[in-house]
């Protein structure tokens, strides 16, 4: 077997193995990561069974602001570094796609991307499901079981807006989208056990992808209710940016570094 067919032999285990880790009864927890020291400190403890990148994150690390203000090229030569830095299944977020959802995956995919985040935000419905098919046709013509975690951004867009209207648009959108064969649905929010509910219930068991952020139900719970993946988000980076700040503060009074830091890798 040659070079590249070995490689595109992992690559696509790679992507079956994140596909039936979203369907498993057990809750998938991915604690999103930015570099490569980070998902090689994120790959190490035994929990961990695969990795998300956080585009908000990366972005940051590289000195642009969210929202797809990083150039593609970089937010791809970052991904695939993560990729090449560990043996577990890496899901990107990748915005809403730059432009172009189907060339943007198939990019990914070509760095040893086997799953990827796309926002809908909020644009018409066929337009966002337009997306959604093109980042889908991607790891079709790759000849992939690609994950698509087909991200609507109802709560997080929701404004003022009757919660009830900003639920049914989430539900709407996500059938939608699960209809084309998108993987999960991802519907990032601070959301109560009602709105869970009612998605799981319109969307099926473990298709529902939701993101942790503080005051978010706890993970046994939203496993009770049907949930298939958690997320942290940038929550990861601000998690550790409060440490370092926190140990810069100790530091410059005079104090020490925890006996707990972890060795150099």
């Amino acid at each position: 077997m040659t070079e590249v067919s070995t490689e595109r032999s992992d690559i696509a285990a790679k992507a079956t193995a994140l596909a039936e880790l979203h369907a498993a009864p057990e809750i998938l927890q991915v604690v999103n990561v930015w570099d490569v020291i980070t998902a090689k400190t994120i790959a190490d403890p035994p929990g961990t069974r695969a990795l998300a990148t956080a585009s908000h994150s990366i972005a940051a690390s590289l000195g642009y602001e969210d929202g797809e203000n990083i150039p593609v090229e970089e937010m791809i030569t970052a991904v695939g570094r993560i990729a090449a830095a560990t043996s577990l299944p890496v899901s990107a977020d990748l915005e809403a796609g730059y432009g172009d959802p189907e060339d943007t995956v198939r990019r990914a995919i070509g760095v040893g991307i086997v799953g990827a985040n796309i926002e809908d935000r909020m644009r018409p419905l066929a337009d966002a499901v337009a997306q959604m098919e093109a980042a889908l046709r991607a790891g079709q013509s790759e000849g992939l079981d690609f994950v698509l975690n087909a991200r609507t951004d109802a709560f997080v867009l929701a404004g003022d807006r009757d919660p009830a209207e900003v639920l049914a648009d989430a539900v709407e959108r996500g059938k939608a989208f699960l209809d084309i064969g998108a993987t999960n649905v991802f519907v990032p929010g601070l959301l109560d056990e009602h709105a869970v509910s009612t998605l799981v219930d319109a969307f099926g068991p473990r298709r529902l992808s939701v993101i942790n952020v503080p005051g978010s139900l706890a993970p046994a719970r939203l496993q009770e209710l049907g949930v298939a993946r958690i997320s942290y988000g940038p929550w990861t980076q601000r998690v550790a940016l409060t440490a370092l700040a926190n140990s810069a503060r100790e530091l410059l009074a005079g104090g020490t570094l925890p006996e707990e830091t972890l060795p150099l890798n």
